[in-house]
């Protein structure tokens, strides 16, 4: 496991220790409770809207379909990340393999890619129902649906597994250890030995141009909402078409301003302390799963609406 030279040979580190906020060495065990707590408000949140879009047939359509895909990405990323975080803290078990540690990058990627192709997906789902009204049923059918997954699946696949690919060609010499407390591309990278300018250059250049790419086609999505909007509807109907968009950009902004955040900080902040850096991967990978749950459980009338009448069916029950 340790970097050892025989013959001028320099073995690279096949494990590594995730040891994640190291400025609180002592009392690293006080971490469980809120991780834990935010774990759980996590899951419940997420998996409560999902149950509602699945149980209540009036939110079996096309846009209620994309917010539910949404959420299940927020949950197994959640998943992918502070369980064995948990565990770590709980029985001092930090350790992780090379491949633990390449698989978790490439999965965490992989979803983040994902996620903004969902989002990609919700803007043309609302750009075909406010601007397109009569023919968005026979232009969001099921199989397209499918067909927007799969592509969604393929881009992302495709996008990250080069960087991957070129990450495990690195040799990791430096130290076994990783002061975060989940595996990032970056932080692995920082230990390696040899030339590292490909593989991050690569990841790079898939962020740039995915996030710019769909924010662009996004904001020029619901660009074309907001003037057919404030053209052609009127009263109610056109308040219907901004409120049904206005969860969908509060979600957009929260991704995007977090994967932003979390890109441009440490680069400005060269001399960041761990723990500094360990927080801000935090809110870059809780914040967004947070609070998405709660902008589409609170701010789609229908799921709302939906929440209060089985709150009150079950008061009228006792």
């Amino acid at each position: 496991m340790e970097g050892v030279t025989t013959n001028e040979t320099i073995t690279s580190h096949t494990e590594f220790v995730l040891f994640g906020f190291p400025g609180f060495i002592k009392n690293r065990k006080l971490l469980i409770i809120p991780f834990t707590v935010i774990y759980i408000i996590i899951m419940v949140a997420n998996l409560f809207v999902i149950h509602r879009i699945f149980v209540i047939p009036s939110l079996h359509s096309p846009m209620y379909f994309l917010i539910s895909l949404l959420l299940t990405i927020n949950v197994t990323y959640t998943a992918s990340i502070l369980p064995k975080f948990l565990v770590g803290l709980t029985f001092d078990w930090n350790q992780i393999t090379l491949a633990g540690c390449l698989i978790q990058i490439f999965y965490i990627s992989f979803m983040s890619l994902f996620e903004s192709g969902v989002m990609l997906s919700m803007a043309l789902d609302r750009f075909i129902a406010v601007c397109r009204p009569l023919r968005y049923n026979d232009i969001m059918t099921s199989s397209f649906l499918v067909q927007l997954s799969v592509a969604g699946i393929a881009r992302s696949t495709l996008f990250i597994s080069p960087m991957v690919i070129l990450t495990a060609s690195v040799r990791f010499c430096r130290s076994n250890i990783i002061l975060n407390f989940v595996c990032e591309n970056a932080g692995l990278l920082s230990l390696a030995c040899g030339d590292t300018s490909k593989p991050q250059a690569v990841g790079l250049m898939v962020r740039i141009l995915v996030t710019v790419t769909d924010v662009s086609l996004i904001l020029l999505s619901y660009s074309c909402i907001l003037y057919t909007a404030l053209k052609i509807a009127v009263g109610k109907a056109r308040r219907k078409a901004l409120n049904t968009c206005g969860a969908h950009l509060t979600v957009a902004m929260i991704i995007y301003l977090t994967a932003l955040i979390s890109s441009v900080i440490p680069r400005v902040q060269t001399h960041m302390t761990p723990d500094v850096q360990n927080i801000i991967s935090a809110i870059y990978h809780m914040t967004p799963v947070s609070l998405n749950a709660f902008v589409y459980g609170l701010g789609v009338k229908e799921i709302r609406r939906s929440f209060t009448k089985s709150r009150k069916n079950k008061t009228m029950s006792r």
